[in-house]
């Protein structure tokens, strides 16, 4: 495989076939070639090998197109050259020496083997950045949409909102989208605008001159300067205080801000994504977040799904983090299937950052084995212990079913969903996903019912967005009774008529 593939170039047979056999010791697989010129270029890639080991090349000028052909791949593999020729390789190649390290003569054991396990992680690094790139982790339905969002906007400059619950990747999202843009190779820029005290925003935003204020000792680079050819960062904008909104709807009409204290305008060319975890469209209605901002940041929304919605990209998600703590050197971290499977029923209320935290803090009480789901943290070993704590102090006088660690609820009177489900499996069985669907409609429909008709007051009561409950009624054909001229998703018009089957 090219994880363990090693190119040896050398026209010293007997020197070659050394360090072939110290790499077989090692674990490395050795292919050697007298020259770059027995090399069929067609028929490989730069990566089909972690690392080449260069030592007397006869023909310097096959060499230097094969280095050519090496570099058309950004992400090629060092090249380890002998010391006698490294002078040579430096005059004759111009490689980086990043990508050119010297290895010493006579080869040891500890110097080659500690060479190509730099050469490993650096691949497990590029691997991972370009994961990175690809958006969030996942292959979830809700996730393969965010990726597709990500794809179509990224080509443009279009302003991004992210939205979504604390913890559930906005940054990630943020990250991929400037990954796969003409920005690239131009800075990332984050900056979270609730964690910055609203005094001091300003400044970290447009930077401030010398003597601005009252310890600018020197003049200092705002991050919309920072940014400047690449993207920036609002992340948590919904915390922005009300005259900082005013500044930053003006960057974005005008392409133009001064630093504090400054008096020359200076242009900005920059891409802004911003994200939030707050309800937006409610904090116009109480008067904390200006309207035309809104609207001037919401030209290509991305709503990040919570995990509870996405649980089958669990082990996705496990597998990219114990990676990832074992690459920062934070540990190991491995579960047992009965582990996995209470996790599965957990609901999740910090999303993938909690389980990013859970995985660190396992690693840190069980260092190099499995956990098992009876040394998870108390919280995270299924809901059926919780249920069965709770059900035993209720004065209620028959306790609710529990299967499969789900509590079922009672049937009521007031829960006409809860009747249709019933406690019982029938013994032909259900589909359930059409179940589910048809419980989903009906609250959808007693929602509006109770709202009047109005989606935002319905979403409030589903606990949910409002431009979620918009997809779901277009989701599951529901319509409103409205005139011609009234789009679903209106932002003048919340108001709708009795939801119906179409």
């Amino acid at each position: 495989m090219s994880e363990s593939r090693v190119l040896i170039i050398d026209h010293d047979a007997e020197r070659a076939h050394a360090h072939a056999a110290i790499l077989q010791f090692i674990d490395y697989r050795a292919v050697h070639v007298d020259s770059v010129a027995e090399i069929p270029l067609a028929d490989h890639r730069p990566q089909d090998w972690l690392a080449i080991l260069l030592g007397h090349e006869t023909q310097w000028d096959r060499l230097e197109q094969f280095v050519d052909w090496l570099r058309r791949d950004r992400y090629h593999p060092p090249v380890l050259v002998l010391q006698p020729y490294l002078e040579m390789a430096r005059e004759r190649l111009g490689l980086d020496e990043s990508a050119l390290l010297t290895l010493e003569t006579p080869v040891k054991y500890s110097q080659l083997n500690e060479l190509l396990r730099r050469a490993g992680l650096l691949r497990m690094d590029r691997q991972a950045a370009a994961t990175r790139r690809s958006g969030p982790t996942g292959n979830s339905t809700a996730i393969r949409r965010v990726r597709q969002m990500i794809a179509q906007v990224a080509p443009f400059d279009s302003t991004v909102m992210i939205t979504g619950e604390s913890g559930t990747g906005k940054e990630v999202a943020a990250r991929a989208v400037h990954d796969q843009s003409a920005r690239r190779d131009q800075p990332f820029v984050a900056v979270n605008c609730g964690a910055i005290p609203s005094e001091l925003l300003e400044s970290e935003l447009f930077g401030h001159e010398k003597g601005a204020f009252t310890g600018a000792i020197t003049a200092r680079k705002g991050r919309f300067e920072m940014a400047d050819g690449g993207t920036l960062f609002l992340d948590e904008i919904g915390d922005m205080a009300l005259p900082m909104q005013v500044k930053i709807l003006r960057v974005l009409q005008e392409r133009t801000f001064e630093r504090v204290g400054g008096t020359r305008s200076q242009r900005c060319n920059v891409r802004i994504i911003a994200a939030t975890h707050r309800n937006l469209e409610d904090a116009i209605i109480k008067g904390s977040f200006r309207e035309d901002l809104y609207y001037r940041l919401n030209v290509f929304p991305i709503e990040m799904p919570p995990l509870r919605e996405r649980l089958e990209d669990l082990p996705m998600l496990m597998d990219d983090l114990a990676k990832a703590m074992e690459r920062n050197g934070h540990g190991q971290a491995a579960l047992t299937a009965d582990a996995v499977h209470a996790l599965r029923a957990y609901h999740w209320p910090g999303n993938v950052r909690e389980l990013s935290n859970l995985f660190e803090r396992l690693a840190v009480l069980h260092p190099g084995r499995q956990v098992s789901a009876a040394e998870l943290p108390r919280q995270y070993r299924g809901v059926a212990a919780g249920t069965a704590t709770a059900s035993a102090q209720a004065p209620a006088p028959k306790p609710a079913p529990v299967y499969n660690d789900c509590v079922v609820l009672p049937q009521s009177a007031e829960a006409p969903v809860a009747q249709r489900l019933g406690s019982q499996l029938p013994p032909e069985g259900v589909n359930l996903k059409d179940h589910i669907e048809a419980i989903e409609i009906d609250l959808i429909k007693q929602a509006l019912d109770k709202s009047d008709g109005v989606v935002a007051h319905a979403a409030k009561l589903l606990n949910t967005r409002r431009t979620t409950l918009v997809e779901k009624l277009r989701k599951y054909g529901l319509s409103r009774d409205l005139q011609d001229d009234d789009p679903l998703d209106g932002p003048q018009n919340e108001s709708v008529g009795r939801a119906r089957q179409s």
